[in-house]
């Protein structure tokens, strides 16, 4: 193994991309922008797209497979970016080299895999964090920060709506032959926001649709979910829906308090709802990295905004926010979602213990 080294020892910790697809690059970007890591390594299987996206981003070593990767290179976390079905495999061996893993979602294809993999990360001494980045959008942050600060009292309902007809097929085509779609690339984003908002889920149900013929899966999907502490939310996805002004890739949100409500619109305005008819507005636009682009800027910010906190929480011995154990409560939402989706019936979650 080359430039040996204990990694409490080095300033700025060294990791390696796994993965070198159409949103791998986001992920690059970001950890050159950010002081506190680099990346000295790639791997893919696909020889083109590697030495293209080595060449781009000036990356000299590359690799077609992780065990030799992780044999001939010291990093001190592997960021997983390659497709679902090649996680485990991944997750797997960058564990037993004793190395963090931070994995896009959804991070297992089943609950079944999810737990394994938590558990081996668990038992090699690993941490294990989901790349789930829509809850690290800023508009979304201070909805949050709102929330918990107790801005509007007691949360009792709440809507998080991203209803789009961008073609998100044209970069991805791939995502055209999932039988699984919308809730499973998109709804795992906007139920984890719901989450990071109102808390664990106690039961939910779900309705489908497919509107383009061209696609395998689902496009539009509505859920309503029961949480804990009693709110009820409306989660609602759509890739189907013509809208002059598309918001894409921006999720529109609404909280009603016992004590105000809070509307997040479109283009990042925010407005506070207080009893007696008073409203604050909000500007919450993002500070746009300077690599950005419309109308991606909006994921691009909260790429950084997730790698910069989970550098910070690594330094701190601290779990990110979207662990393992906690993303997999996440995970089982989208379970959940089609479980009820097919059988027309509620469906309560399982839930990480």
């Amino acid at each position: 193994m080359d430039d040996a080294y204990h990694s409490n020892d080095r300033a700025v910790l060294r990791g390696a991309l796994v993965g070198c697809g159409f949103f791998a690059a986001n992920q690059m970007r970001a950890w050159q922008d950010l002081p506190g890591a680099t990346i000295v390594a790639l791997c893919d299987r696909d020889a083109g797209r590697l030495a293209d996206f080595g060449d781009t981003f000036g990356i000299a070593r590359r690799f077609d497979d992780i065990e030799t990767l992780l044999g001939q290179t010291a990093v001190d976390f592997v960021d997983i970016a390659a497709p679902t079905p090649a996680h485990e495999t991944l997750v797997t061996a960058a564990a037993r080299h004793g190395v963090d893993v931070i994995c896009q979602k959804p991070f297992a294809g089943s609950l079944e895999t999810a737990r394994r993999l938590i558990e081996t990360c668990r038992e090699h001494g690993v941490s294990l964090t989901v790349h789930e980045n829509f809850r690290w959008q800023r508009a979304v942050r201070r909805v949050a920060e709102l929330v918990v600060e107790g801005r509007i009292g007691r949360p009792f309902f709440g809507r998080i709506s991203y209803r789009s007809g961008f073609d998100v097929f044209a970069n991805q085509p791939y995502l055209a032959t999932l039988e699984r779609f919308i809730i499973k690339d998109l709804g795992i984003h906007t139920l984890d926001m719901a989450r990071a908002l109102f808390g664990d889920v106690v039961r939910l149900s779900c309705e489908t649709g497919r509107v383009n013929p061209d696609i395998a899966g689902e496009d539009h999907a509505t859920l309503i979910l029961r949480h804990d502490a009693g709110c009820v939310s409306v989660v609602d996805c759509s890739y189907a829906t013509t809208l002059a002004d598309d918001p894409f890739p921006q999720s529109l949100i609404a909280v009603d308090g016992d004590r105000g409500s809070i509307r997040l619109a479109a283009d990042f305005r925010l407005t506070l709802h207080k009893p007696g008819g008073r409203a604050t507005v909000e500007d919450v636009t993002p500070a746009w990295p300077a690599w950005s682009e419309a109308p991606w800027n909006v994921i691009q910010e909260s790429v950084v905004a997730f790698q910069r906190d989970w550098i910070e929480r690594r330094r701190a011995g601290e779990s990110a926010p979207t662990a393992g154990p906690d993303n997999f409560n996440t995970l089982a939402l989208v379970e959940a979602a089609y479980r009820s989706a097919a059988s027309g019936d509620s469906a309560r979650p399982e839930r990480w213990r």
